[in-house]
This record gives C-alpha cells, sequence and structure tokens, in this order.
C-alpha cells in the first residue's frame, strides 16, 4: 500500500515507539528485499500519552479525544502544551501544562505587538533542525520576548500558525464580567495615570491595589495602559 501511494522510496514514515519492532523492522525488511531500495528516509516515533502521569486508556476512564479538548481549550493553546514537549518523549497531558500554555502564549502575544513575515527566527530554526527539538524552540521564543527579538518572535509565531484574534476571543469570551462598569474601571485608570504625572506614586499603587482587589488586572507598556480580568 506504501508503495502503491508514495512510490518505492518516500521521506517520512511515523508510528508509535511500540511499532519499532516488530512492525517496522519488518516492513523494512520486506521493502528492501522486494525493491533493493531504501524504504523511508525518515522514522518517527512518537512516545505515548499520559494523563497525570498514567497511561491513556479507555480501560482507566481518562481517555478523550481531541475534539472533547477543544470543547474546553482554544486550538492555540492545545498545540503549545503538545510541542512543550519532545515528540520522542512521553506527553504528560495535564490541565496545568494547558494553563501554563495560556499564560505562555499570552506573553508571546503581549510581546509580539507587530506583525511579521512567517518566518522562524534563527534559534528556533536550528532547534527545529535537530531533530525537531520544539521544547528547544519554545525556550528560543521566551528569550525573544525582550524588546530586541519583538518582530523575530512575531514570525515566529506566524511560522508556528499561531493566531492571535482567536486566541484574544476565546480569552475573552471565558473571561469572568468585570463587577465595575467599564466606564469606572476606566475613569479610575485615568485617575491612576493622573496620580503618577504628578509622581503621586501611593496614590497610583493605591488605585491599581483597588482595581486588583475587584479581579481587575492592570498592564501598564510604552502604549498606554490596558486591563483584563484576573483568570
Amino acid at each position: 500500500m506504501s508503495i502503491r501511494h508514495l512510490g518505492e522510496t518516500f521521506d517520512i514514515h511515523g508510528g508509535g515507539m511500540d511499532l519499532i519492532f516488530p512492525h517496522h523492522e519488518n516492513e523494512i525488511a520486506q521493502s528492501c528485499g522486494a525493491t533493493g531500495k531504501e524504504f523511508a528516509r525518515y522514522w518517527v516515533h512518537n512516545g505515548f500519552v499520559q494523563i497525570n502521569k498514567e497511561k491513556m486508556s479507555k480501560s482507566l476512564g481518562n481517555f478523550f479525544t481531541i475534539r472533547e479538548v477543544l470543547a474546553d481549550w482554544q486550538g492555540d493553546v492545545i498545540r503549545l502544551a503538545m510541542l512543550s514537549t519532545h515528540y520522542t518523549q512521553p506527553i504528560n497531558w495535564t490541565v496545568k501544562g494547558l494553563q501554563d500554555a495560556e499564560k505562555a502564549l499570552a506573553n508571546f502575544f503581549d510581546a509580539a505587538s507587530a506583525e511579521a513575515e512567517a518566518r522562524p527566527a534563527p534559534g528556533v530554526l536550528e532547534a527545529l533542525a535537530d531533530d525537531l527539538n520544539t521544547p528547544k524552540a519554545i525556550s528560543e521564543m521566551h528569550a525573544l520576548r525582550h524588546a530586541a527579538g519583538r518582530k523575530a518572535l512575531a514570525g515566529t509565531l506566524a511560522f508556528f500558525g499561531f493566531r492571535p484574534d482567536a486566541f484574544a476571543q476565546w480569552r475573552d469570551a471565558r473571561a469572568p464580567a468585570p463587577s465595575l462598569p467599564v466606564e469606572e474601571i476606566d475613569r479610575r485608570i485615568a485617575a491612576r495615570l493622573s496620580a503618577r504625572k504628578a509622581r503621586n506614586f501611593t496614590e497610583a499603587d493605591r488605585i491599581r491595589d483597588e482595581l486588583a482587589a475587584v479581579g481587575v488586572v492592570l498592564k501598564d507598556s510604552k502604549d498606554g495602559t490596558t486591563w483584563e480580568m484576573a483568570r
């Protein structure tokens, strides 16, 4: 079947670690014996999925599909959580892992405000060239969050297919509603800005803490102050 659809030699053959012996070794023996040619140029064997460090299986009642996960988590969050583990290693699937991926994505998108061509930064590309070392690539992305690397980070996020608009819409939809009217939040932010300009940092901190007490988190940047609800 492989030869019929992909030719006598093709680029990538994948499967789980449990298929290396005897299945894939037998495929190599049979195909090379039949054609005298190399069967596959690259073999990619993935680790198993674990749920809270237990094997995922229907018998344990911890089996679910990606469609079921997408009912609660945005696709980019799931993708980053999966890329955080090297494909050859077991993926330990936990809620905390998804929460960490959500936080990391939010930090990436906050830092990468500029649009850029979908091209990975050199350090990210080097990591991917090393047997798809995605954990190292993500580590490089964290390093790019500094001002000098923000454009490269934007290009890397686009290369991976991460979608800032879809991510923001998903987060906004699941964020708790503020207990204060939006107009009142904006008024207090303006009052805090005035206090900071007057170098009355005690008053500015008081307003910030007052808003934080009702779940409103302020985010200061060179472009001004924005807010979001604590998650």
